[in-house]
C-alpha cells in the first residue's frame, strides 16, 4: 500500500480529485487530498496567502505522515510541491507533476509562465484584480483553457467550484538544493493538448530540470475529469 498526497491547481480545490479518490483507494492505497489557502472549503482571506502558506498546509500534512507518500501536484501546485519537497525530502518517495509547473532554483511561478514559447499570440484567461492582489478567469475560455475533453455536465460542475486565485504566490521564487529536493525521484505526466500549461512549456520544463519518467497522455488540462481512468492507471503503476 502507497500513500498519495494530492494537490490541486490553480482556483481549484480538494474537490477537483473526486473520482481519483474513489479509484486510488479501491487499489489499494491510501489517498489525502487537501484545499490550500483560499481554495476550496479553506476560507483564508486572499489578501493573506503567499506561496510560504501553501508550503505551510503542506507541510503540515506530511509531517503527520510516518512513511513516506507519493506527492502528487497539478498545475500551479508543482511549485507548491516543489518547494515543499526541499522541507521534508525524507517524507517523499516520489514527486509527480501532473501537467505542472516545475520550477528550478530562484524561479517564480511567473518567470517560468513568461518563458513559455507560443506560436501564436493567445487571448489571457485571466482578469487580475485592480489592487494586485488576485486573479479570476474569463468565463468563456474556462472550458477551452482547463476542460477541453471533458463534458458540458463536468464543466458546469467544475465552474461553481472555481475561486479565485491568490497572486501573491506567483511572485515567490523557490529555494532549492540538489541535497534534499534534488535527491527525490520526479515523474512528469504531460498532457498533449493543453491548453493551460503547453506541451512545449511542459517539455521545457522537464528538460531543464530532467524527471526519472515521463508518462504522455492524450489529455487535456484537466485528466482527472477527462482521462480518469487512465490517470488512475498511471499513478496506481508508480506504486510498483
Amino acid at each position: 500500500m502507497s500513500t498519495f498526497v494530492l494537490v490541486h491547481g490553480s482556483w481549484h480545490g480538494a474537490w477537483c480529485w473526486e473520482r481519483i479518490v474513489p479509484i486510488l483507494e479501491e487499489a489499494g492505497h491510501r489517498v489525502i487530498v487537501i484545499d490550500l489557502p483560499a481554495h476550496g472549503k479553506d476560507h483564508t482571506p486572499l489578501t493573506e496567502v503567499n506561496l510560504k502558506s501553501y508550503t505551510d498546509c503542506l507541510s503540515a500534512v506530511l509531517d503527520k505522515e510516518s512513511e513516506k507518500v507519493i506527492l502528487v501536484g497539478h498545475s500551479m501546485a508543482g511549485v507548491v510541491i516543489t518547494q515543499t519537497a526541499e522541507y521534508f525530502p525524507e517524507k517523499i518517495e516520489k514527486l509527480v507533476y501532473l501537467c505542472a509547473y516545475l520550477p528550478v532554483n530562484g524561479q517564480t511561478l511567473l518567470q517560468i509562465s513568461q518563458n513559455e514559447k507560443k506560436e501564436k499570440e493567445s487571448p489571457s484567461i485571466v482578469i487580475i484584480s485592480e489592487d494586485q492582489t488576485f486573479m479570476d478567469i474569463k468565463d468563456e475560455l474556462i472550458k477551452d483553457s482547463f476542460y477541453g475533453d471533458c463534458s458540458e455536465e463536468d464543466v458546469i460542475k467544475a465552474k461553481e467550484k472555481l475561486c479565485l486565485e491568490p497572486l501573491a504566490p506567483f511572485f515567490t521564487p523557490v529555494n532549492l538544493t540538489d541535497a534534499r529536493f534534488g535527491m527525490i525521484p520526479r515523474v512528469y505526466i504531460e498532457t498533449l493538448k493543453d491548453k493551460a500549461i503547453s506541451i512545449s512549456l511542459q517539455r521545457d520544463m522537464y528538460t531543464v530540470s530532467p524527471c526519472n519518467q515521463v508518462i504522455t497522455m492524450d489529455s487535456d488540462h484537466s485528466p482527472f475529469f477527462s482521462h480518469t481512468e487512465e490517470l488512475c492507471s498511471h499513478l496506481i503503476q508508480l506504486t510498483f
